[in-house]
C-alpha cells in the first residue's frame, strides 16, 4: 500500500485551526461525531452535520465526500477509530462541488495518497477551488482530479462495485452512486435541493430546470433499500442511529424512502420555480 509522508498528516492537524469559524456555516457542519457502521461494509465517518462515507474492502477503501476544509482531520481520525488505515483509501469521490462537501478533499488526498474521481462538469470547480457557476459561495482548497467519471460508469476496487449516476441540478456535475452490500442496494444520493440556485435566466447554468427534472425522474426509477445523503438530517440519521443502538440491525433499511425523498424534493423545486418565475415577472 501507499507510504504517506508524516508531513501530510501534520498538515491535516494544522488545518483544524487555520480556518476561522463564522456564524455561517452551521456549527454542526464541523462538529465531531462518532463514526459507526451503517450497513455491511459502509461506515459513517463524517461530522455531525455533513456526511462522509467509507466503503471498505480487502484491496482498499473508497471515501465519498470531504466535508469542510477543517474537517479533514476529523474524518481521518474517524477512519482510524473504526480500525482502518487512511493510507488504504484508494479512491476519493465527491457528490458535488460546493465548499461544504469538497472543502476537505485536498487535505484528504494528500494524507491518504488516494486518487480523486469526479464528473466532467464538476472537475473545473474542484481544480479552481470554487463553484464557478455560484461565485457568491465560499471557495475551498483547490484539488487535482485524477480521473473523470461518467453516467453509468462502474467504479470497482476488488469486491467493491459502485455504479455512477449523473444527477445534475444542485450543480451541473452532481453525482450519485449505487452499490450492494449485505444483500441490500444502497443509494448515495447527491443533494437534490435548490439551495439558492437561480432557476430563471441563469446564464451560468442555462439547463438547470431541465437537469433538476431529469434527475428527479432518474432517481424515482431506482429501487434502493437504503437511502443515504450527504447532509445526515436528510436521511434522519439521529433517529435511525438511535434505533440501531437499540438493537434494530436494519435501522437504515427502508425501500420506500428514496421515492419519498425524491417526491419531496421535486415538490419543493416546483414551488421554488413558481416563486422565482412570479418574482421575475414583476415590474
Amino acid at each position: 500500500m501507499k507510504i504517506i509522508a508524516a508531513a501530510a498528516l501534520a498538515m491535516l492537524a494544522a488545518s483544524a485551526t487555520a480556518i476561522a469559524q463564522d456564524d455561517w456555516p452551521p456549527a454542526s457542519w464541523t462538529r465531531p461525531t462518532e463514526p459507526f457502521q451503517l450497513i455491511g461494509n459502509i461506515y459513517y465517518v463524517g461530522t455531525e452535520g455533513l456526511s462522509s462515507f467509507l466503503i471498505t474492502g480487502p484491496e482498499g477503501h473508497i471515501l465519498i465526500d470531504g466535508a469542510m476544509p477543517q474537517s479533514a482531520p476529523q474524518i481521518i481520525a474517524n477512519i482510524r477509530k473504526l480500525g482502518f488505515e487512511p493510507h488504504d483509501v484508494e479512491y476519493l469521490l465527491i457528490n458535488h462541488s460546493h465548499y461544504d462537501h469538497a472543502g476537505g478533499l485536498a487535505a484528504l488526498k494528500q494524507a491518504t495518497g488516494a486518487k480523486l474521481l469526479a464528473s466532467r462538469a464538476d472537475a473545473p470547480d474542484l481544480e479552481a477551488g470554487k463553484t464557478l457557476s455560484r461565485p457568491e459561495l465560499d471557495g475551498y482548497p483547490a484539488v487535482k482530479v485524477d480521473r473523470l467519471i461518467a453516467d453509468g460508469e462502474r467504479i470497482t476496487l476488488g469486491p467493491i462495485a459502485l455504479t455512477t449516476i449523473s444527477t445534475p441540478g444542485h450543480t451541473a456535475g452532481s453525482t450519485s452512486w449505487t452499490t450492494t452490500t449485505a444483500g441490500k442496494r444502497v443509494l448515495f444520493a447527491s443533494s437534490i435541493t435548490v439551495a439558492g440556485e437561480k432557476l430563471i435566466g441563469n446564464r451560468d447554468y442555462p439547463n438547470v430546470v431541465a437537469d433538476f427534472r431529469g434527475t428527479f425522474a432518474k432517481l424515482r426509477a431506482i429501487d434502493a433499500d437504503v437511502f443515504l445523503n450527504f447532509h445526515p438530517e436528510a436521511f434522519d440519521i439521529e433517529a435511525k442511529r438511535a434505533a440501531q443502538r437499540g438493537g434494530k440491525a436494519d435501522a437504515f433499511v427502508d425501500p420506500s424512502e428514496t421515492r419519498r425523498q425524491v417526491d419531496q424534493a421535486a415538490a419543493g423545486f416546483e414551488e421554488e420555480l413558481a416563486r422565482q418565475s412570479a418574482s421575475a415577472g414583476k415590474p
